[in-house]
């Protein structure tokens, strides 16, 4: 996706407006690729990090211009990329230049700004920035809060106290019950505050340096005393909007100056990307217990972050445990990180600034390695030389095709040579699908580079060519395996039926059919999963009711058929196993055992690296019951017209309809954390998320007492699709929406997506789970008195008919109404019961608006408009009250009147000129009192008077996605242009030809071979679906066109 323009209304739901008012839009345009690159961006800093950051940024066509401030010869007038000459600790300059500049996004490089207030200063003053404000920086810029963060929040990190006194901080090295050797000056240092000494003697002499000796100045105020960690360190950093967070690739820093990681720390003599030392499992536990829990426990503190949040992670035996924050790209990562990123890095800053970032997922490769080498000054980190020219580096991207990042460059004042200007100097990056060869490519790049007192080392990424591979370092975890196992034994034993022959951990499970006292059955079996309502568990990290959903939709389909759930088997595949969600998982899966009476009688654990994303997992259940022969159902041929049709009420939307529910949700810019709109005390994620109903128990209790022809588990395909599986031919149910309470649910997605009738009803349950199908006979009114008394709430909803030629299987009458109730008041008379029967309601009264359609041909579209407003199965807010061609003789004029509806030709060969036709015309749309008018292939354009005078109720519908491809010809200037997508667009007629104001549009694929004929075809199909949508918005004054020629919604 693009940049985006978008308001911060989650973040006003999570923070108060003082605090949201800080961080404006980033003003990004969306473009395609025929349109011009419009966006500038300022980026911070002079090193290695910002030059690769700039020359990211420079590859999006999103980007006019990248600007650098103070910058390095690297970003000195390169294609996009030039620099300025600002002083960035002079804020108040930086905002007037931006300002003056028109510059969309500023992008912070180093930390110091940040910590400073940069971002909230230039947020403040309408100038979008990537970073977060002061507060939430504190992350980085004071080790001690960092330290009493993670311990108030349960961060994984190491033991550790603060200081401001030398004698308690010494006291504390020696007498600590840990290796107390790590001290950090507890403000910034550029990257140098941290002393990891040897032993105690050198710890003390580290506190008394930094306190005493004010080895960093101020920043060495407070000392932070650490517990010595052992194991690998990486790096990991993500992006964040302040709620969600994307995890880039996880990189290992080299800091030591020499090799094997000996000598003195530096800012990072190299680095290499992805870093397989972690696990896929430890990313998991990085990303959910380290990085999004800082994430959201700054939120919750009131300090939205918003960046890139960077943690030094120690691979202990204990875990991964946090070493420091940063907040900001890491340097030397960086340039690694963005070589590997196939992803528009714009894309991903502007989404993390509009709170967007839910919306798309940063890619890089996932074939390749990149490896940095850093070239430093003789000296470095002490003293060191400047103005040495520099050579080679031509040579590099020339005859190695490699990058190069400048760091500490500058050019001479003739501006014709590269000279050093700092400690580190350069970055040579080599990117190939083979670690081995990036490593090699990366050492001839630095060997071809060439100045005096050039140093760096040659073992980047040397401990992952020297490892050894092992199951567990290929991402699957054989010890988080068996802690799963031995965790769910106990839940699982709890599910125990007496048929069940084996236990747990066996190959196979064995059930006795005998000893749970089944005479003649037979096995009834069914399988399903849970499909994309995984996906709001995994958002919300809520997974203690989804195993219950898996459950019941098994369940509840050999439920059908009589039978009585014996055992059930579950299949849990991930890319890498979190116990704790694995186990919580298929607890709930046991829950759903327990309600419905059977056994969890064995599953599958799949763990499988790569084939899964991160956090992600996927669910299957096989349920098998018996039933006894003589009580198989449906009994197809013993159902007949006049039979009761009973519905028991669902929960909510069950498990089906997810993937249309969550293109809803971010379409409308929600958040599953945020309050339900139609439930104020439940979050939205809660409520979407509420457990699939099971059946089992209430539904077998009946059919010991009565006799039941048939029952439909309302799933995928809603009340048409399920119901009709039971029904033998010559029959067909009618359903009345108004006997049975619909949750507000479904009125919500009804209203928000602009979903119509037909498709709530073949999508979702609509309020009903289960259905009966009982004999004319039977009392419905005790049929329903039996299921309250055993928890079901039950409706009569319907009987059987006899199906007539071409009618429908399953006919539900006044579901708009239905759908369009307040559901939130108690006194609704829709919901009162009667005797345990919901008391139908007479249909609401509608005004229906008067619709006339103008066309010159065969109507196709006009049919379209037609049924619409006379389907029996709903209820619409228009009629059509008049057809008038310009034409006589044509096919839409018999179409019409064979539809009862009133027919007129007006001729414009009849009349001198167009306003005198268009006079006509409108005297006949006066004398049929007609309020909307719809143009369905009608070839006259009409003139100005006739447009204004019609202001607002004049509907049109084009062949093409307006406002591209305008005109006649719609068709061929899409083939033309060799675009894959077009549509029709249904809008307002204005005075202009096609620049109305746009109601519905409706995309189709433009294919390769596509001619003039087969493109239409597919868009006249996407128009009969559009059309009758955008009346019924006009039609029902859910679109009313202003004045100024906007829609405003209702």
């Amino acid at each position: 996706m693009g940049a985006v323009i978008s308001k911060l209304d989650r973040y006003q739901k999570l923070l108060n407006a003082d605090l949201t008012s800080a961080y404006p839009v980033c003003r990004a345009r969306t473009k395609t690729c025929k349109q011009v690159m419009s966006d500038n961006i300022l980026v911070l800093g002079s090193g290695g990090r910002e030059h690769a950051i700039a020359w990211k940024l420079s590859q999006s066509l999103k980007v006019q211009h990248v600007y650098v401030t103070p910058g390095n010869a690297g970003t000195c007038e390169c294609g996009k990329i030039s620099n300025i000459d600002l002083d960035i600790n002079d804020h108040e300059a930086v905002v007037e230049w931006c300002t003056k500049h028109d510059i969309n996004t500023v992008v912070v490089g180093p930390e110091a700004p940040l910590a400073d207030g940069i971002s909230d200063l230039l947020n403040k003053n309408g100038v979008p920035c990537f970073g977060p404000g002061a507060l939430a920086s504190k992350i980085e810029a004071s080790k001690h809060f960092a330290k009493e963060f993670m311990k108030r929040w349960d961060i994984p990190t190491a033991r550790f106290q603060t200081f401001t006194d030398v004698t308690e901080a010494e006291h504390f090295i020696r007498n600590a019950s840990f290796r107390a050797l790590v001290v950090k000056a507890s403000g910034l240092a550029a990257g140098k505050g941290v002393i990891v000494a040897s032993d105690e003697d050198e710890a003390c002499k580290a506190a008394q340096d930094i306190l005493h000796a004010q080895l960093f100045g101020s920043a060495g105020n407070t000392v932070v005393i650490e517990e010595l960690l052992e194991g690998e360190e990486i790096s990991c950093l993500a992006f964040t909007d302040g709620v969600t967070l994307e995890m880039m690739p996880p990189v290992q820093d080299h800091k030591r100056l020499d090799e094997g990681d000996q000598g003195p720390n530096t800012g990072g003599m190299g680095a290499y990307c992805p870093c397989k030392l972690v696990s896929a499992s430890e990313l998991v536990l990085i990303k959910s217990k380290i990085l999004q829990k800082t994430v959201d426990g700054l939120r919750e503190e009131g300090k939205l972050y918003q960046g890139v949040l960077y943690a030094g992670i120690m691979l202990t035996k204990d875990g991964p445990k946090v070493l420091e924050f940063n907040c900001r790209f890491g340097d030397p990562e960086t340039q690694v990180l963005l070589p590997m990123m196939e992803s528009d890095l714009y894309d991903i800053i502007c989404a993390c600034i509009n709170g967007q970032l839910h919306t798309v997922t940063p890619k890089f490769y996932d074939n390749k390695y990149a490896v940095a080498v850093v070239l430093v000054a003789n000296g470095y980190p002490n003293k060191y030389k400047k103005g040495i020219e520099i050579k080679g580096i031509d040579k590099v991207q020339r005859e190695l095709g490699q990058t190069v990042f400048h760091a500490g460059t500058r050019l001479s004042l003739a501006g014709h040579q590269i000279l050093t200007n700092g400690g580190r100097v350069l970055a040579v990056v080599a990117v190939d699908s083979s670690l081995v060869k990036a490593v090699d490519e990366a050492l001839k790049a630095a060997d071809l580079v060439d100045y005096d007192g050039k140093f760096f080392r040659r073992d980047i990424a040397k401990k992952a060519l020297n490892r050894s591979l092992t199951y567990s370092s290929s991402g699957v975890n054989i010890t988080a395996g068996n802690a799963l196992v031995d965790q769910i034994k106990q839940i699982v034993n709890q599910t125990h039926r007496s048929g069940c022959a084996t236990g747990i951990g066996m190959f196979g499970a064995a059930f006795d059919l005998k000893s749970e006292g089944f005479i003649d059955p037979l096995l009834v079996s069914g399988t399903d999963g849970v499909g994309t309502k995984l996906k709001i568990a995994q958002q919300s990290n809520k997974h203690s009711t989804i195993g219950i959903d898996l459950v019941a939709m098994c369940v509840n389909d050999i439920l059908c058929h009589g039978a009585e759930a014996l055992f059930f088997l579950d299949y849990f595949a991930c890319g890498n196993l979190d116990v704790s969600v694995a186990s919580e998982v298929i607890r709930s899966v046991a829950n759903g055992c327990q309600e419905a009476g059977c056994a969890l009688i064995g599953g599958e654990t799949a763990e499988m690296p790569g084939m899964y994303g991160s956090g992600e997992y996927d669910l299957a259940g096989f349920a098998v019951g018996a039933v006894e022969r003589l009580h198989y159902l449906p009994q197809v041929l013993h159902i007949h017209p006049g039979d009761h049709v009973i519905g028991l009420a669902s929960t909510g939307l069950h498990s089906n309809g997810f993937s249309l529910v969550r293109r809803i949700v971010k379409d409308g810019n929600y958040s599953y954390g945020d309050k339900c709109p139609f439930d104020v005390d439940k979050t939205l994620g809660d409520v979407l998320l509420t457990p699939t109903k099971i059946y089992v128990k209430p539904v077998l209790s009946l059919l010991k007492l009565t006799k039941v022809k048939a029952i439909a588990h309302i799933t995928g395909g809603g009340l048409p699709g399920n119901v009709t599986r039971v029904l033998p031919d010559g029959v067909c149910v009618e359903l009345d929406a108004n006997s049975w309470q619909i949750p507000p649910v479904f009125s919500w997605i009804a209203k928000e997506g602009n979903v119509d009738t037909h498709e709530m009803s073949r999508t979702f349950n609509c309020g009903i789970g289960l259905v009966f199908i009982v004999d004319q006979q039977e009392a419905p009114q005790t049929i329903c008195d039996k299921l309250r008394t055993f928890g079901c709430e039950t409706w009569l909803i319907g009987h059987v008919l006899k199906q007539e030629m071409g009618q429908k299987k399953v006919i539900i009458k006044h579901l708009d109404v239905a759908l369009e109730r307040d559901h939130s008041t108690s006194n609704d008379p829709l919901q009162s019961n009667v005797n345990g029967l919901t008391a139908p309601s007479p249909t609401k009264c509608i005004q229906k608006k008067r619709v006339a359609i103008l066309i010159s041909g065969s109507g196709t579209n006009m049919k379209a408009l037609i049924d619409s407003t006379q389907n029996s199965g709903s209820v619409s807010s228009s009629e059509i009250a008049l057809v008038i061609s310009n034409k006589a003789g044509v096919k839409g004029l018999s179409l019409a009147q064979e539809a009862g509806i009133p027919t007129q030709v007006i001729s414009h060969k009849d009349y001198k000129n167009r306003e005198s036709f268009d006079s006509a015309i409108h005297e006949a749309l006066t004398e049929h009192k007609i309020d909307i008018v719809c143009l369905a292939g009608f070839m006259r354009i009409l003139t100005g008077g006739f447009v204004r005078k019609w202001h607002g109720r004049m509907l049109n519908v084009h062949p093409s996605l307006l406002p591209s491809f305008k005109g006649s010809n719609a068709h061929e200037q899409v083939l033309a242009s060799r675009v894959r997508l077009s549509g029709c667009s249904v809008h307002f007629v204005a005075e202009e030809v096609d620049a109305g104001a746009i109601l519905i549009q409706e995309a189709v694929p433009v294919y390769p071979d596509d001619t003039v004929e087969t493109l239409s075809e597919r868009v006249k199909m996407a128009e009969h679906q559009a059309f009758p949508r955008a009346m019924e918005l006009v039609a029902s004054g859910k679109a009313v066109l202003g004045d100024d020629g906007y829609i405003q919604w209702k």
